[in-house]
């Protein structure tokens, strides 16, 4: 199946770049319902699997709205306002849905829910809609706040501890499309996106199964999203006075999880210490205080201390998971380690 997507002018002129949390929570939380381990983010799909089955998030509101293949609910990835929205202004945005598109995109999703079973043979008289659906379509307003809530329980388990990563990721990413836009002109950058996407003389086209975007009466330009968890493919939104939004790999995402050695860390030890400076190599993957401990050596009560102090420095946050608490280097932690040729 192949979508046209025309641009002018004056489109070319407003596409622009974003990187949106929310498409990050979107896409991630539909690798993690796959029965299959995703090869290039099998060591994160390990670590957050299970949280989030202890959680109860594996069958809640997002699975709701964001079923494994065809059609999500186009609420869910909001118009970012700038170039680089935090997850809470993408939340206020959700909140915010009018009634009519909520009721508009939950009838969107239960007639491609009912085509796939029809194609996948089921017996018909089944229903499409569940509780949680009629809920949230009767009473939208309500009800998002608890879509909103559970999406930012997600973020907290499955995103927060490895945001500085990703985010590193994304950004990379947009420098050096906008280097090429710069240099080259944004028709050679929209040619490079993916192998589905092809640029011809005015036309973007997109040749994948469940990937719909078209100008119809969605407004202009076009809004580019890298993503580190929608690949191998590209994911679009096409609304009614928004601009269309296409989601599309990440360059160097093959390398997001590889463990990075730290080859900096007896110079940072000179400033920090050895033991803050031993927690910041240890925390290359989101760790508990009684994880540290173990790894490193230490009591609990030290490693509590040392985090604190690494907390207030800006080298490491905290996020919660369950009953325990997640610590994670931030990019400014990364930095540090990392020598400056690299």
């Amino acid at each position: 199946m192949e979508s046209v997507l025309s641009f002018s002018t004056a489109d070319l002129a407003l596409t622009r770049f974003a990187v949106s949390p929310m498409w990050e929570v979107v896409t991630s939380f539909r690798l993690l319902r796959s029965e299959v381990d995703p090869p290039l983010h099998r060591r994160w799909a390990a670590q957050v699997r299970p949280r989030l089955i202890r959680a109860g998030l594996d069958r809640g509101w997002l699975a709701e709205l964001i079923p494994l293949n065809g059609y999500l609910a186009d609420f869910l990835n909001p118009t970012p306002a700038t170039p680089f929205p935090a997850i809470s202004v993408e939340l206020a945005a959700i909140r915010e849905t009018t009634a009519e598109q909520v009721r508009t995109e939950l009838d969107m999703l239960a007639a491609d829910r009912a085509g796939s079973a029809r194609r996948d043979g089921a017996q018909p008289g089944g229903s499409a809609w569940s509780a949680r659906s009629r809920l949230l379509y009767d009473a939208p307003e309500e009800t998002l706040a608890k879509v909103a809530a559970e999406i930012e329980a997600y973020w907290e388990l499955a995103l927060a501890p490895y945001w500085a990563r990703v985010r590193q990721l994304l950004d990379a990413d947009v420098f050096y499309r906008a280097r090429q836009a710069a240099e080259h002109g944004s028709a050679h950058v929209l040619d490079e996106l993916h192998d589905s996407v092809r640029w011809d003389d005015g036309t973007l086209r997109l040749v994948r199964r469940h990937c719909s975007i078209t100008r119809g009466q969605a407004g202009g330009g076009l809004l580019l999203v890298p993503s580190a968890f929608v690949w191998p493919r590209v994911l679009t939104r096409s609304v009614a006075g928004e601009p269309p939004q296409l989601a599309y790999p990440a360059r160097g995402v093959g390398n997001l999880w590889e463990p990075r050695t730290p080859t900096s860390a007896a110079a940072v030890a000179g400033v920090l210490g050895r033991s803050r400076t031993r927690i910041l190599t240890e925390l290359d993957t989101p760790s508990s205080t009684t994880q540290l401990a173990r790894r490193a050596g230490m009591s609990a009560a030290g490693i509590s201390q040392h985090l604190t102090a690494l907390r207030d420095a800006g080298l490491v946050t905290a996020h919660r998971s369950g009953r325990s608490v997640l610590y994670a280097r931030t990019s400014v932690a990364d930095a540090l380690l990392t020598p400056a040729g690299d």
